[in-house]
């Protein structure tokens, strides 16, 4: 009996909300030392990191995807996933829509013609996409906040990473897909704060909010989850998190949130042969 209980407390402890804690603390520590740097991280320094990042990104993808080959019980369905949902995702232009969200939130009208601050590129590290923000070495002024915090929370929030990392926390207890994230969005979170200032810390509890809701929607819905369905999931979301990796190493964009929609193809082929 008390081996039991303790078995239930050892289960629901490995399957709390640690990953997305520890990825809302990184954002706001980053945030923190961004405003304090003022002068922002060199893009050499920001480089290298996300090169380190963008090995462990296909490292993680290969061991996901490797790992759960051998318990698929249809070893086409991923690559049919992965194919149907990179045509849906394209025809939704999911990729196009995100980058022109992201443009808007960026473009904004100096007041001052003594105001205009230089431009630099940060690279969004899901997708890397490449966003103009205000260079605050070059400005007295630190942008404006609406627009760094919208931005942000897109960043933070879109992506296989941030979207699949806290179903598989909530399902597995495995948190190693939100700590690879917490790592980018501290990367993201310096960067932004530089610019933008300690305003940018206010994009955490979105970020909280956000994972919590998929973590609540699979902690709630796991009775109905099977083995053979997750690992189904986690071999295409492998794939998507190894083509993460591609793009933060710049060897080919691989435009990752097009091939969003494949998480839904495993999904919906399981509830066809439950239903039939």
């Amino acid at each position: 009996m008390r081996l039991g209980l303790l078995s239930l407390r050892s289960e629901s402890k490995a399957r709390n909300m640690i990953g997305t804690i520890v990825n809302t603390c990184t954002i706001i520590v980053g945030s923190i030392v961004g405003a304090l740097l003022h002068k922002g991280v060199k893009e050499k320094y920001r480089n290298v990191l996300y090169d380190a990042l963008g090995l462990a990104s296909i490292a993680i993808g290969l061991n996901a995807t490797i790992s759960h080959l051998g318990k698929s019980e249809y070893p086409v369905l991923f690559i049919v996933s992965i194919a149907l949902g990179g045509v849906l995702g394209t025809a939704l232009d999911i990729n196009g829509r995100f980058h022109r969200l992201v443009d808007r939130f960026q473009r904004k009208k100096p007041t001052q013609a003594n105001q205009a601050p230089a431009l630099t590129q940060v690279e969004d590290p899901a997708d890397t996409t490449e966003i103009s923000v205000a260079d605050s070495t070059k400005s007295t002024s630190r942008g404006n906040l609406a627009d760094g915090l919208a931005t942000a929370c897109l960043l933070y929030c879109i992506g296989p990473l941030s979207m699949l990392g806290p179903v598989i926390s909530a399902l597995q207890g495995n948190h190693t897909f939100l700590y690879t994230n917490a790592t980018l969005d501290l990367v993201s979170s310096l960067v932004f704060a530089s610019t933008y200032g300690i305003g940018m810390i206010l994009a955490a509890p979105v970020l909280f909010c956000w994972q919590g809701a998929f973590w609540l929607v699979a902690r709630l819905s796991s009775a109905a989850v099977s083995d053979a369905l997750m690992s189904e999931l986690l071999i295409v979301g492998g794939l998507m998190i190894l083509g993460s990796g591609l793009n933060l190493l710049r060897i080919k964009d691989c435009k990752v949130l097009n091939l969003l929609p494949a998480l839904l193809v495993p999904i919906a082929f399981f509830l066809l042969k439950w239903i039939f």
